[in-house]
């Protein structure tokens, strides 16, 4: 039997995932933007050897701002100031396909590879709001085009990265040569969204490319996972959803030349930890009492595509019946927690409040622990995104009394494996496409 071990992330989101957070006197708001709480959160992180720290992004001010904590910072201009604190874990950023382009993501994360030793990771999103095109003045793509428009950007970049073999650098300071100029390749790439000529002005990054991630759950984005993707994070709310999605998406892999173990499943959780059940659940219950319903409904009809209001709120969710453009998987995750549940939207709220969609489990250590082993175990995870709900305190717990306990089961790393992310996850380090198929598919930099 092959044996598994555990991969967990930090996801870091302002000072907590739980919406209320900022309110919770365990909190301080006024370090959303203070790098030393991020760089004290790395450090947490590090000293219970998870595999890295991750940060979202989006390019809107989601959400009403008066009732939530909102606006931090740019994901990787804050990790190139994590890297310089830390030493192994992993620095994964989100950065959007639909509003950058190709050339700039593939520099900015060859340069963080680069300053952090290997350790870059690029979560890959498509942006499915309508606020965030209206900062760039356009029209949002439809769900389908937007996904076309990924796959050729990550082709682009994967090429720009490669466009330096591992040993074009010379630096043989005697002859006056620094770079060998026939292993530094143009890319002249010609495709339906973008023109790129390279190389890239960088040398290749220490792990090839950087690790490279994807969220998406819908049928478009579980086929470019299948395709692309290393590791993927879902939400899932049940073990049987958890399984079904595992299976599904592992399923993909063969018919793009893959193996199950080259893509790692990583669903998120929130965990609730008290020393007992009633510490946890009362802490639960100071959370959920610090909510504000003008907040999460807002929140909830853009997830679902109409407009909710405090009417409704002791009412079933409505029929949702109209399609969207927008985030496909995660409304279908909440109308089905919303049915199965039998919820009224007030509940619903308090359900999404946590984790937007993510599982919340409040309990002891070892409660959480089980909860973790039992979808490892079974079929529905190769690891997880920790979501705590306040921060500093909620990793803290985390990384001080369930790491320990998953270690103790035999689950989890106590030292590091290796010095990169890819090293870390148990993943091969690509060869650059050169060294794969030879040099005549693109041609060398001709210096004049």
């Amino acid at each position: 039997m092959t044996f598994r071990t555990l991969h967990l992330n930090a996801f870091l989101m302002g000072v907590g995932h739980h919406e209320a957070a900022w309110r919770h006197p365990l909190t301080e708001p006024a370090r959303l933007t203070d790098v030393r709480h991020y760089q004290q959160l790395a450090r947490i992180a590090e000293r219970g050897k998870l595999d890295s720290v991750f940060l979202a992004d989006g390019l809107a001010l989601h959400g009403d701002v008066r009732h939530n904590a909102l606006g931090g910072l740019e994901p990787l201009t804050l990790l190139s100031a994590l890297a310089a604190v830390t030493d192994h874990i992993g620095l994964i950023a989100t950065v959007s396909t639909t509003y950058n382009e190709p050339f700039h993501v593939a520099r900015k994360f060859a340069s963080l590879d680069h300053i952090s030793g290997g350790r870059a990771g690029w979560n890959i999103v498509t942006s499915a709001g309508e606020a965030e095109a209206r900062n760039f003045g356009v029209e949002r793509p439809a769900h389908a085009d937007r996904y076309a428009r990924a796959t050729e950007f990550l082709e682009v970049v994967t090429e720009l990265w490669d466009s330096w073999e591992d040993d074009a650098v010379v630096g043989d300071r005697r002859a006056g040569l620094y770079a060998d100029t026939s292993k530094i390749h143009t890319l002249d790439h010609d495709g339906a969204h973008f023109r790129v000529r390279g190389p890239l002005n960088s040398s290749r990054p220490p792990q090839g490319h950087p690790l490279l991630v994807q969220a998406g759950s819908s049928e478009d984005g579980k086929e470019f996972a299948a395709r692309h993707a290393e590791a993927v994070f879902t939400a899932q709310q049940t073990l049987a959803e958890g399984q079904e999605f595992y299976a599904d998406l592992k399923g993909r892999l063969a018919r793009y030349g893959r193996r199950p173990d080259q893509l790692l499943v990583l669903p998120g959780i929130s965990p609730i930890i008290g020393s007992t059940e009633r510490e946890a659940l009362r802490l639960e219950k100071e959370l959920e009492d610090l909510i504000i319903p003008a907040y999460g409904l807002a929140q909830l009809s853009t997830m679902v595509g109409i407009e909710l209001t405090h009417d409704e709120l002791d009412r079933p969710l409505p029929d949702i019946s109209v399609e969207t453009e927008g985030a496909q998987s995660r409304r279908k995750l909440v109308v089905d927690l919303a049915r199965r549940e039998n919820l009224t939207v007030r509940q619903l709220l308090g359900r999404l409040a946590g984790g937007r969609g993510h599982r919340v489990v409040a309990g002891t250590p070892e409660r959480i622990a089980d909860e973790i082993q039992v979808w490892f175990e079974n079929g529905a995870a190769d690891g997880f995104n920790i979501m705590p709900p306040v921060l500093p305190g909620g990793l803290a717990d985390f990384v001080d009394h369930v790491v320990p306990e998953l270690q103790i089961r035999g689950l989890f790393r106590t030292e590091y494996e290796g010095r990169t992310l890819r090293g870390n996850y148990g993943l091969a380090r690509p060869a650059s496409r050169h060294a794969r198929i030879g040099d005549e598919r693109l041609d060398p930099v001709v210096v004049s």
